[in-house]
């Protein structure tokens, strides 16, 4: 940045409440700006960090009409979800607020209406989907086809989900109604429109440059490189008028004082980052501040965290509008995050195939920070990346066990058993170094400017949005420590030169001390554990980042002589083979039927939302058949899964299934079910599981059998 701000108004993409969260959502917009704001923090700045869900626009009433329920429901239930999975894998939110809360609603019609009252609208009539057998309007959310830039055949009517290009409807090829299958029509409608390529030159101008109205504003070249790229693309292809409300029954109304309001709603678009302004709005109510410093004051340095395919809506659209409202400033950085792809397939909610946080939490409780090591790890800061599980185990048991918790944990069992506990003194007038440590090129001589440069290394990675390289020089911290340890070998020289051991425990416990504040924006709960056991306040102050580095800048030690710490205890425990096996088995236990089970049936109006069309060779493929099962029994340590034998009618075979919690192994002995016979073997848990028994799940997310009714004979085939 060019200038230095006063304090920093953060956000994070708003999750859209109509499924839960996944570690997909984790490492495009909340892991990035958690550790981010959690620095800050350190470093002493003022901040705000503001986020929400957001609980209106098409793709909520469809689920509710998909599950027979209200929008309402669908929102309470999300929002509950998002904020406790928030909570557990500890995103520190300032404020988590709703877009269906009162302030929110009068926020984004105040907005509206300024916009209309200055004439930035172009009211307009124009043909837009309709859906006959519906009778409705259809929103952008409820028209599928192919995408006319990259061929997609499941684009949406507003974006491409594969190559993140922002669509219109009518630009889709063969476009079809989400709501009952068929083919729409175009009818006239009238629509306010924000019109886009009246501030193309401005955009285009504070883009490139970071210039705005001739003065600096941002760093332009600081913004990522894929940002960039998506923006100038879609400037040099002319931006166009974009709608700014929608025929809908859920969301925000068009401010009935209005003329030609009525049935009209704001668009999801428009409605959604707004909510960024009124949740700092709730949050200054809550905390008896001016939210308006955080929102109109140049000295504020906005920056939103989001995923790549929030990029146009960020930087263009969103830009846009506060700049035509004229009251508010613009974002000085967007570094949007690309996906996360999930053991060598894309992250798909609608076949399961995700690793849920919600589900994480609660399974592999106190493992919150090896899953945000890992994640981070691996974030997709420049180019898409990859989350399996085995990269997950070798993540946790090479680096933070191997490395960073036996460093910690050599260093303070050795203090223990040489000073009782207690922060050695030692001679800072004389040289202590042994002859190993003459031609170590690290850590040596209890001198701390090394340490301090380290830090600040972490440091401006972070500054720059290099979370990667950030946590990779956090790690090299705690290898230089291992290799002060092993070049000086304390356990070998505390009896022939005990000065130079006190030297070099010294310098260890200061790196301990250290890591206790720098891991803390990576790794919070182990920050926590950390500092508890070096007999320190859990809580990290405000500034405390930027207290150490002054400390040691000035040769300061952290951990003063006599200090005396608390026993140790392992920081990370060791991630088993069994853990990875029921991790994967679950993962396919997930997906099975929502992946065997596609079909070309047409929904009703009030039904499913159809996924892709198959031919008939395709289904033909599957050999589904009719099996009892006549034995069943848990696979030890594995709290998902049974061994289920099946009778097939002329032979046997053996099936893993991921059914345990919903189905006691003695109560499904003669169950007659639905087996997907050539699937390709897969070994779990040490069985070799021959096929997938299809399941459905009902409203209250229980496992149900898919069987055939009267029984059927054992073996038979369905076609």
């Amino acid at each position: 940045m060019h200038f230095s701000p006063e304090r920093y108004m953060v956000t994070s993409a708003l999750p859209y409440a109509n499924g839960p969260l996944h570690i997909g959502h984790l490492a495009g917009a909340y892991l990035s700006a958690d550790i981010y704001v959690r620095f800050l923090r350190l470093m002493g700045k003022e901040v705000v960090y503001a986020c929400g869900s957001d609980e209106h626009g098409a793709a909520i009433t469809l689920r509710a009409m998909k599950e027979g329920t209200t929008p309402q429901s669908i929102i309470d239930k999300y929002h509950d979800l998002f904020k406790v999975a928030f909570e557990k894998i500890g995103i520190s939110f300032d404020i988590y607020h709703r877009t269906s809360a009162k302030i929110h609603h009068e926020t984004a019609q105040e907005i509206f209406k300024t916009l209309y009252d200055k004439g930035e609208f172009i009211e307009r009539e124009s043909e837009q989907y309709y859906d006959e057998e519906a009778k409705q309007f259809l929103a952008d959310r409820y028209i599928k086809g192919t995408c006319p830039k990259c061929g997609h055949e499941e684009a949406f009517g507003d974006q491409c989900e594969k190559c993140g290009s922002a669509l219109s409807p009518t630009e889709l090829i063969a476009p079809q109604s989400t709501l009952s299958g068929s083919t729409p029509v175009l009818r006239k409608t009238t629509h306010w429109y924000l019109p886009l390529d009246k501030y193309e030159d401005w955009l285009r101008e504070w883009i490139t440059t970071g210039k705005l109205e001739g003065q600096e504003h941002h760093d332009a070249s600081a913004w990522k490189n894929h940002v960039l790229g998506q923006c100038k693309s879609w400037i040099d292809g002319g931006l166009q008028p974009r709608s700014m409300t929608r025929d809908l029954d859920w969301g925000i109304d068009v401010p009935p004082e209005i003329q030609g309001s009525e049935g009209k709603k704001l668009y999801v678009w428009m409605d959604a980052p707004i909510g960024y302004i009124s949740a700092t709005k709730q949050w200054a109510l809550e905390n008896g501040k001016d939210w308006k410093p955080y929102w109109q004051d140049e000295k504020t340095a906005l920056i939103h965290f989001i995923g790549k395919d929030n990029i146009v809506f960020h930087c263009l659209i969103f830009p846009a509008i506060l700049k035509a409202h004229g009251a508010y400033i613009l974002p000085v950085n967007v570094p949007a995050n690309q996906f996360v792809n999930l053991e060598g397939r894309k992250l798909s909610t609608s076949r399961n195939w995700a690793v849920w946080v919600n589900e994480y939490v609660e399974e592999l409780p106190g493992k919150e920070d090896e899953l945000r090591y890992h994640m981070i790890k691996n974030m997709p800061e420049q180019r898409d990346s990859e989350f399996t599980w085995k990269g997950y185990q070798e993540s946790v048991n090479n680096e933070l066990v191997n490395n960073l918790a036996n460093f910690i944990n050599r260093v303070l069992v050795l203090t223990h058993k040489y000073y009782d506990g207690v922060v050695p003194a030692f001679n800072e007038n004389e040289a202590f170094i042994s002859a190993a440590t003459q031609d170590y090129d690290g850590y040596h001589d209890g001198e701390m400017l090394q340490l301090h440069d380290d830090l600040q290394e972490i440091n401006e990675h972070i500054r720059k949005f290099e979370f990667r390289f950030a946590l990779s020089a956090l790690m090299k911290v705690s290898t230089q420590g291992n290799q002060l340890l092993q070049h000086n070998a304390p356990w070998k020289q505390i009896k022939e030169d005990p000065d130079t051991v006190k030297v070099v425990m010294n310098l260890a416990l200061q790196i301990v001390g250290a890591l206790s504040v720098v891991i803390s924006p990576f790794m919070p709960f182990s920050a926590k554990r950390l500092r508890k056991m070096l007999g320190l306040s859990e809580d990290l102050e405000h500034g405390a980042l930027e207290s150490l580095l002054t400390a040691l800048a000035e040769g300061e030690h952290i951990l003063k002589a006599g200090h005396k710490i608390s026993k140790s205890s392992h920081l990370f425990s060791r991630v088993d083979d069994d853990l990875v096996a029921t991790q994967m088995a679950k993962l396919e236990s997930h997906q099975s039927l929502k992946e065997t089970l596609d079909t070309a049936q047409k929904p009703s109006v009030e039904g499913v939302t159809p996924k892709s069309i198959i031919q008939y060779e395709d289904f033909a493929k599957m050999d589904i058949r009719v099996a009892t099962i006549v034995a069943a029994e848990k696979i030890p340590k594995a709290d998902k899964l049974l061994k289920v034998t099946l009778d097939v009618g002329d032979h046997k075979r053996v099936v893993v299934s991921g059914i345990a919690e919903h189905y006691q192994a003695s109560d499904i002995i003669g169950q007659q079910v639905s087996l997907l016979a050539n699937l390709a073997p897969r070994k779990l848990r040490g069985v070799e599981s021959q096929g997938m028994i299809l399941m459905a799940t009902d409203h209250d997310g229980k496992l149900r059998f898919v069987a055939p009714h009267g029984g059927a004979k054992s073996g038979s085939e369905i076609s």
